[in-house]
């Protein structure tokens, strides 16, 4: 794989959406407040990009842009197993995607569920779909929902952060001038 179809493929756009997380989720401090717990509950983050498909050929391409404004639903259900509980959270919300094309849902703390934690096991299911957008140039569903997911996981801040594949949108018409045929 050559390094320009390697700069175009999905597993770039998730590298891509791992790093621009990095830029937004506030850093957390290894030594716990004065008077707080020692171990923190989990703090889950399930984040995805939605970008504009703009040669219609199911890749982000060097004509593609990410879309802002776009209304996605996000469905996700978080099953904690060990030998003592076996808790299930299940939740739907709508998101909107950022200057970036990025929507994230941050879920600050889940009571007894420490996704990262040694012995414990965390099932997630998480999908996204698109509900509309605001873009007049670029309106057609092409990839309309998602249930592929990285987890990241760090036991040391209990941090767990799940990236969906990318979805996006085409335009009506592909321009021969920027695509070709």
């Amino acid at each position: 794989m050559g390094m320009r179809s390697l700069a175009m493929s999905p597993l770039y756009l998730v590298i891509f959406s791992c790093f621009m997380l990095t830029q937004v989720v506030p850093q957390r401090s290894a030594e716990p407040a004065k008077g707080a717990r020692a171990r923190p509950n989990s703090q889950i983050t399930v984040m995805g990009m939605v970008y504009c498909d703009i040669c219609s050929n199911n890749t982000f391409s060097r004509h593609s842009y990410f879309l802002p404004g776009v209304e996605v639903k996000v469905d996700c259900k978080f099953k904690a197993v060990s030998a003592t509980t076996a808790e299930e959270i299940s939740f739907s919300v709508n998101r909107t995607t950022n200057n970036r094309g990025m929507y994230k849902l941050e879920i600050p703390s889940m009571e007894g569920i420490e996704c990262a934690a040694e012995g414990r096991s965390v099932e997630s299911v998480c999908q996204a779909r698109l509900m509309g957008t605001s873009s007049s140039k670029c309106n057609v569903p092409g990839y309309k929902a998602t249930s592929d997911q990285i987890s990241i996981k760090s036991r040391q801040s209990n941090l767990c952060i799940y990236s969906l594949n990318a979805m996006s949108y085409q335009p009506t018409r592909k321009s021969k001038a920027l695509c070709g045929n």
